[in-house]
């Protein structure tokens, strides 16, 4: 018997991101999905060493590494659509869980279960919970970037898209997406000379 679960998330890189706006650049779900696990392995790590968190930061990145998984049947649906609508927000919620579903289906079926709690985004286990906030400031940290390095090059599409998102992560009040807005998104708007300027030299 196949079981074409793979087959099917490799697809994310098909899912392009940002669709109803002029991108200089265009971005799948997939490139995403691996930002989003970057971002939140750093936040845990940022967390545990800086402000005495006890995080399991490995799986916090696996959580973040299959947030978007269901887009693969979903598509990408864009924030201004989804989120102006309470009931197309909680018909596309539900259309996410049957997507989940659907996915988890196609694993062997002794690994289903586990695919099925990593695909979900509503957690009653208290520890996930409290991973799937770094998942979520993970997200609106990439997608700040991601305005940030269109506006940087000049795309005025995202600047009204920067600030809000911006104000969004300042809203989750989390020291650690903070910590990296001072620290190390700055980096982001140098040329890759600057950059290497700030690496250190090995010995």
């Amino acid at each position: 018997m196949e079981f074409p679960i793979a087959a099917y998330m490799y697809r994310l890189q098909y899912i392009r991101r940002w669709s109803l706006m002029r991108n200089t650049r265009t971005e799948n779900v997939a490139e995403h999905s691996f930002h989003v696990s970057l971002l939140t392995h750093m936040l845990c790590l940022i967390g545990n060493t800086y402000f005495g968190r006890t995080l399991n930061a490995d799986r916090a990145a696996t959580l973040a590494l299959y947030h978007d998984v269901v887009e693969v049947f979903t598509g990408d649906i864009a924030t201004p659509v989804k989120h102006n609508n309470p009931q197309l927000l909680a018909s596309f919620r539900e259309m996410e869980n049957i997507a989940a579903k659907r996915l988890a289906a196609m694993a062997p079926p002794e690994l289903q279960g586990e695919y099925a709690s990593l695909f979900r985004q509503d957690a009653a286990d208290a520890e996930q919970r409290e991973l799937l906030r770094y998942v979520k400031a993970a997200d609106s940290l990439d997608a700040y970037l991601k305005c940030a390095l269109e506006v940087a090059s000049g795309n005025r599409e995202f600047a009204v898209a920067k600030e809000q998102t911006l104000a969004k992560i300042k809203q989750l009040q989390l020291p650690e997406a903070d910590y990296f807005l001072e620290h190390m998104a700055p980096s982001f708007d140098m040329s890759l000379d600057e950059l290497s300027q700030l690496a250190p030299d090995s010995e």
